[in-house]
This record gives structure tokens, C-alpha cells and sequence, in this order.
């Protein structure tokens, strides 16, 4: 009898254990990750965001997932979702192909015709929603066949995810549009032009970098002309108490061909930062090193100030 009792008792004991291991350690299901996420601009036109997208088709077939997600960026989110706004029905690509890793998708006049500010971050929604998809790593676009344009008329060219995140793995988001008074060379070479010039840029870049790197473009008209080498590198643009510190590669020591005038390159920069309200001199160093003669003639640790005696209209 204390042998079938003890049975029991054991019985009860070992089904009571499993019920409190049942209950103390529950099993927790993970979510299901998404295929893809779909990129919006917000109403306020000033960001990037995502929400996730599951495919109804064979996300194998790079063909059909770009038409998919097409359509997915056509279809608004809901406002729990940060109230994004969809790609403009408008602004629907006519056509696209594909050619190895490259998706060129074609738009109509009316992409060409958008504000600055909101294409950019248009681009960049559709970019990093089509570069999701298996063998698309490279994004192109044109209008009507020809490839979109810069602000500046240079061409865009081609474009990946990480064309619109920053040095530091951060997503580019915000974008501003600035005029900027650059100096470039007249047609003889011996003085500078002002010209002004609309630019849309990322807002972590500071203004007096983005000054130099435009100057190192070039202009885009043909009344005015280079005023340095299109290879010198924008190494670093630092302020401190009202003088810019601007810091080149060697490339910046060999003149374009047209340029007549010997300080003509220094002042062009000079000049388009003086523009800036925070900027009185300039300094400049080759790789770190300022205590270079440009050209046998300045000092490059003189402190350079605005000289519009050079400047021919």
C-alpha cells in the first residue's frame, strides 16, 4: 500500500513540475523579417523614411520586383507610420532595363521639372528601395533618354544605396538649397567673373567645404572658365575666429591652361568664401603643409583677404 501511494505521490509531483516549467519559461515567437523596405519622402519634404514590404511575387525575378516596388511606392502608408507621402503618380518611370547589376529607369519632363530639394530625396527613396533587389546594385536615371542632370548641369551618373549615406553610416537625410557667389576666370584669363550658383546639398556638409568642392567643379556657362585643376582634392576646410584654414592636394599646383594671372586661383577661392558671413581670411597648406610659396610669388602663410581689384565684372 506505501508502495502504490508513493507511485501516486511521485506522479503528481513530476506532472506538477511540468506545469511550472511551462509557465515560467514561455516561448517567444520572433517576427517574420520583411523582404524589403519601401522608401518615402515625409510631407514636409525633408527626410527619408522606410516601412517594411513583404513580396507577392518571385523576389528571384529582378524584372518584376522593380514593377512591384513601383507600385508599392504609388500606395500611401498609413499615418501610424510617420505620415509619408508616396511617389508622385506623375512621376512613374515610362520604362526601365536592366543590364547586369545596372537598373536605368526613364522618366518623363515632369521629373526633370521638380524642385531640387524634393527630387533629391526622391532619388534617394527610389535608389535604396530598388538596390534591395537581388542582383540590382547600380541605379541610373534619365528623362526621355538623356541622363538626368545636377542642379549645376553635370550629370547625376550612376547611383547606389550608398550614395545617399554619410561617412559615418548614417542615412542622408536632410537637404538644403543655397545660392552661392562663386569667382571664376573671364575668357582671357587675368580676372574673375562672380556667378551665381543654386546648389541643393546634404546639410552635414558645411558650407565653406562645399564652396571649395563647387570652385573645384568648375563653372557651367560659357562666359566663365576653370580657375583649377578639376583632379585637386578638398582635403579640409576649417574655420576658426573668422579665417577659413583650406587644406589641398598637390593637383592644386598645376593651373589650367587658361589661366594667365598667377594668383588667379587662390583669389577665385578666396573670394567665393569672403562671400560667407563667417569668413574674413583664408589660409591655404598642400597636404598639411603651409609653409609653401604658390608659385614663387605667395606665401602660404599669408592670411589672404577678399580682392575684388581682380574681379572684371
Amino acid at each position: 500500500m506505501k508502495c502504490k501511494t508513493g507511485k501516486i505521490l511521485l506522479a503528481l509531483l513530476l506532472v506538477l513540475g511540468t506545469l511550472l516549467t511551462g509557465c515560467g519559461k514561455q516561448e517567444v515567437a520572433e517576427e517574420p523579417q520583411a523582404d524589403f523596405q519601401v522608401f518615402f519622402v515625409n510631407k514636409e519634404q525633408t527626410r527619408v523614411g522606410s516601412i517594411a514590404y513583404n513580396a507577392k511575387g518571385d523576389k528571384t525575378d529582378a524584372s518584376a520586383m522593380v514593377k512591384e516596388l513601383i507600385q508599392a511606392m504609388q500606395k500611401a502608408p498609413s499615418a501610424r507610420e510617420g505620415m509619408y507621402i508616396p511617389l508622385d503618380r506623375n512621376l512613374v518611370p515610362n520604362y526601365f532595363n536592366i543590364q547586369g547589376d545596372q537598373l536605368t529607369l526613364d522618366f518623363g519632363e515632369k521629373y526633370g521639372r521638380q524642385d531640387p530639394l524634393p527630387e533629391v530625396l526622391v532619388r534617394a527613396a527610389i535608389v535604396r528601395t530598388m538596390s534591395q533587389i537581388d542582383g540590382i546594385n547600380m541605379v541610373s536615371f534619365t528623362i526621355s533618354g538623356r541622363p538626368l542632370e545636377n542642379v549645376d548641369g553635370s550629370p547625376v551618373g550612376i547611383m547606389t544605396a550608398e550614395t545617399f549615406v554619410d561617412n559615418d553610416g548614417l542615412e542622408i537625410s536632410n537637404y538644403e538649397k543655397v545660392k552661392l557667389h562663386l569667382y571664376f576666370a573671364n575668357e582671357t584669363g587675368d580676372g574673375l567673373i562672380e556667378i551665381e550658383r543654386e546648389v541643393v546639398y546634404n546639410s552635414n556638409i558645411a558650407l565653406e567645404k562645399l564652396v571649395v568642392e563647387e570652385i573645384v567643379n568648375g563653372p557651367n556657362n560659357e562666359e566663365s572658365q576653370p580657375t583649377v585643376n578639376p583632379a585637386t582634392k578638398v582635403l579640409g576646410v576649417t574655420v576658426k575666429d573668422g579665417t577659413c584654414y583650406v587644406n589641398l592636394s598637390q593637383d592644386f599646383l598645376t593651373s589650367p591652361g587658361n589661366i594667365t594671372r598667377t594668383d588667379l586661383p587662390l583669389y577665385s577661392i578666396v573670394n567665393s568664401l569672403s562671400e560667407l558671413p563667417n569668413i574674413n581670411k583664408v589660409q591655404f597648406s598642400i597636404d598639411g603643409d603651409s609653409s609653401i610659396t604658390y608659385k614663387d610669388v605667395v606665401d602660404f602663410n599669408t592670411l589672404l583677404e577678399r580682392n575684388l581689384d581682380i574681379v572684371t565684372s
